[in-house]
This record gives C-alpha cells, sequence and structure tokens, in this order.
C-alpha cells in the first residue's frame, strides 16, 4: 500500500487533505483514482488507513477508515555524521541509512573532504537529499521522514554530539574487535547514539584526537578496510539488529 506523510494540521476529524508534490506522484506517476486505497502517517506514530475520496489539481482528499499507533521505529535515536563523499554517493548513503532506521543525517566537511559547495549549491543538495529520505521513509514504512540537516563543520559536529548519550567513530587504527563488542554490547534502547564517518580520505588523525576529546569511542569494523559509502551502513545494521533485540527481552520480560 503506497504511503504518504503529512502535518498534523492537514488532518481533520474523518479526512485529511494531502498537498503539495505528493498530488502529482497520486494522480500523474500512480494514476491513483477515487475509492483507492492507501496510508497516511503524520510523522510520529499515527498511521491512517484512507480510501481516495476527491483528486483536484491541488490537492487529494482522503476519509479515514482505520487509525494505528504504528511501532517502526527504533527506541534510540542514531546520527550518522556522513563525511561529504564525492560524486552521488551521499544519494545512496540517505537512502540505505533511512531504510536502517537512523533518525538524522549530519553532512560532516572534513578536513580530507574533495567535495567544497558554496552556500547556494549546498542549500539544493541538502532540499534533494531531504527529498530521497521521504521517498525511502515511505519505501520502508517508517513513520518519520528523518531529517539531512544543513551541512556543517566538524567542530560544530562534534559539540552537536557531545550531546548524545553515545558517540562512535570508526578508525582504523583503533584496538581489536573484543574492544568495538564490548562498546557495542553497553548501547541500550533509548539512549542517542552518533555515528562519525570519514568521507573517501578517511579522518586526519588530529580529528580523531578532538573526536576523542569530546568522549568519541574510536571501534574497528574488522581487518578490512571499508569504504566510506559502506562503513556508516554496517554500523547502523549492528545497532539496529542489537537495539531492536535488547528492546524485544525487555518487552518479553516486563510481560
Amino acid at each position: 500500500m503506497h504511503q504518504f506523510f503529512v502535518t498534523p494540521a492537514q488532518i481533520g476529524e474523518d479526512e485529511i487533505c494531502i498537498m503539495g508534490r505528493d498530488v502529482n506522484h497520486i494522480k500523474n506517476v500512480l494514476r491513483m483514482r477515487e475509492g483507492e486505497q492507501l496510508k497516511v502517517c503524520d510523522g510520529k506514530n499515527t498511521g491512517y488507513f484512507c480510501r481516495i475520496k476527491s483528486i483536484r489539481d491541488r490537492e487529494v482528499v482522503v476519509s479515514i477508515t482505520a487509525q494505528e499507533e504504528a511501532d517502526n521505529e527504533l527506541p534510540s535515536k542514531l546520527y550518522l555524521f556522513q563525511g561529504l563523499p564525492k560524486a552521488d554517493k551521499m544519494e545512496w548513503i540517505i537512502q540505505k541509512a533511512v531504510e536502517l532506521g537512523v533518525y538524522q543525517v549530519i553532512p560532516v566537511e572534513t578536513k580530507r573532504s574533495v567535495v567544497r559547495l558554496d552556500a547556494k549549491k549546498a542549500v539544493k543538495k541538502v532540499e534533494r537529499w531531504n527529498g530521497i529520505s521521504e521517498s525511502a521513509a515511505k519505501q520502508s514504512g517508517r513513520n518519520l521522514v528523518p531529517e539531512v540537516c544543513q551541512i556543517m563543520s566538524f567542530e560544530k559536529a562534534l559539540k552537536m554530539a557531545e550531546e548524545l548519550d553515545v558517540a562512535l567513530i570508526p578508525y582504523e587504527l583503533s584496538e581489536g574487535m573484543g574492544r568495538t563488542k564490548e562498546v557495542f554490547g553497553k548501547i541500550r534502547p533509548g539512549q542517542s547514539v552518533g555515528i562519525f564517518i570519514g568521507p573517501e580520505g578517511g579522518f586526519d588523525r588530529t580529528e580523531i584526537t578532538a573526536a576523542q576529546a569530546c568522549k568519541a569511542q574510536p571501534i574497528t569494523l574488522g581487518k578490512r578496510i571499508l569504504r566510506t559509502e559502506t562503513a556508516g551502513l554496517a554500523v547502523l545494521s549492528i545497532l539496529m539488529y542489537q537495539i531492536e533485540q535488547e528492546s524485544a527481552s525487555e518487552a518479553n520480560i516486563i510481560a
């Protein structure tokens, strides 16, 4: 079933008004008609099963047939601090990170970042990236659309990460897998976790030192060197599995 996102202001007592670019998608891409069913989310935890009531030029009105309190989100907020990669790798990273449960993606300029965007180009890039996040959220059945933030400096990213419960930074010279297992094993559902990933050239040593001074924990992801578009997704996959497993175990104990 096709899924769309709206703001709470678009939700009425028994109907919802879908506006914006989703109208064109419903009308001209999906070619949906009155009477067909779709799902609408409010960007939080509520999902609405709906039937199309009317299709107009600038809005699609749907009637609510059922409502559910969805539980598709991780109990922890995962923040991906991604060093700016070359070409269109960022688009792929965002799409897959959203599928794996990321809460927010923060593009970061680092010392070894090849890509340098001026203010005007950066705004357009971030706008496009947020569109990719929304599409991935729809496809994967997320309750919310993870935000892709404005590009920030490494120093500002570290300050943001200081407010989180845990910060991780994969680094090829960090200790062995035993240490990595220990670090992951201490992460619990409900904690906020930041993941720092360098660009193609990795992090400069001074950046690792600065990250450690801000309580970021260096970890290794194994004996092989992972590409920038692989490393963050590997960490997100591990965290998704561990947090959901821990959450399920806690629920069973309470039950």
